[in-house]
């Protein structure tokens, strides 16, 4: 990459996944100053030039979700202001996602609406990570790159041994599945039927597939209270299981860890660092990897105009057994 024609900047609250990034791209990590009044609100501006520059931001918007949205939103601003060529934001978790439809009436559709600012306040392309439904790439009217976070999970898992790969909802059997073909073209899946009962709560009825005797891994996009993962263990141990690791892009753990530490069913937790918070998590069951490779691969490709689809590619060959 061109040091002299591309600039990376990262969010206040993920200045240590922004780090990473740029030392696998062998560059600097731009600095920019953030100011707070006392009420609360925000000034965001480049400590250097950004004219004619080709920019890339780094960014989660992740608890607190609104105010990361609205420090992301100004910092766009200033950049666009400041007459950056291009404005690049890499996301490694899309605040807003699960409002991808109206589930009701008079509810709003918060990730188009999201979708419709970013594009608004002069972001030029959008690199996500595991949008929770992939049809939110359409909201957008720039170039959206959804990144699939199961390369970098199963990495990890391949690690452990071999597994059943099990979809906590029939919404998740794709992501299951893909999974299961990065590991092994002989991997099995299975689905829990799951019925959602209100928001963050779900009743869950049966397995559907083979996990007696197996050890499995519950596979899901984001983990925000943990008890609907909690009771698709529950289930999965009662057909049977030998033991239970969970994984999942986004670890949000907004009601603690606390429940898996004590849960007797699940034996470990692998998740990404696209929720800063996560690190500050003390359990031995949870296991963090980082998507600062990942996001790279993504950054360079566009920054060089190359196929991002070649650089799956290249990780699918180191993945597979």
């Amino acid at each position: 990459m061109n040091n002299k024609t591309t600039k990376i900047f990262a969010m206040p609250n993920v200045q240590e996944l922004g780090q990473k990034i740029a030392e696998e791209l062998e560059m600097k990590l731009s600095k920019l100053t953030h100011i707070q009044f006392a009420d609360g609100e925000s000034i965001l501006s480049a400590n250097e030039t950004v004219r004619n520059k080709n920019v890339f931001i780094v960014a989660s918007t992740s608890i607190p979700v609104n105010e990361n949205v609205m420090q992301l939103l100004l910092f766009v601003d200033s950049l666009k202001r400041a007459s950056a060529k291009t404005i690049t934001v890499a996301l490694s978790y899309y605040g807003y996602s699960r409002q991808d439809r109206k589930a009701a009436g008079r509810q709003p559709i918060g990730a188009k609406l999201f979708a419709d600012i970013l594009e608004k306040a002069g972001v030029t392309k959008v690199i996500t990570v595991d949008l929770h439904n992939a049809s939110i790439q359409g909201f957008f009217n720039i170039p959206l790159d959804d990144l699939k976070g199961q390369y970098i999970l199963a990495q990890e898992i391949k690690k452990a041994g071999k597994f059943t790969i099990v979809s906590p909802d029939h919404g998740g059997a794709v992501r299951a599945r893909v999974l299961a073909e990065l590991i092994s073209n002989t991997v099995d899946i299975a689905i829990v039927d799951k019925r959602r009962t209100g928001t963050n709560t779900a009743e869950t009825m049966g397995v559907l597939g083979n996990v007696k005797n197996r050890d499995v891994v519950i596979l899901d996009d984001m983990i925000d209270t943990g008890g609907t993962i909690i009771k698709a263990a529950e289930s999965i141990k009662k057909e049977g299981a030998r033991s239970i690791f969970v994984a999942a892009t986004h670890g949000i753990f907004t009601k603690g860890f606390d429940m898996f530490d004590n849960s007797k069913y699940i034996d470990r937790v692998i998740v990404t660092d696209s929720i800063p918070s996560v690190s500050k998590i003390n359990s031995k069951k949870i296991t963090i990897v980082s998507l600062a490779s990942f996001l790279s691969l993504a950054i360079k490709a566009t920054a060089e105009s190359h196929s991002i689809s070649h650089q799956y590619n290249l990780l699918k060959k180191r993945i597979k057994y």
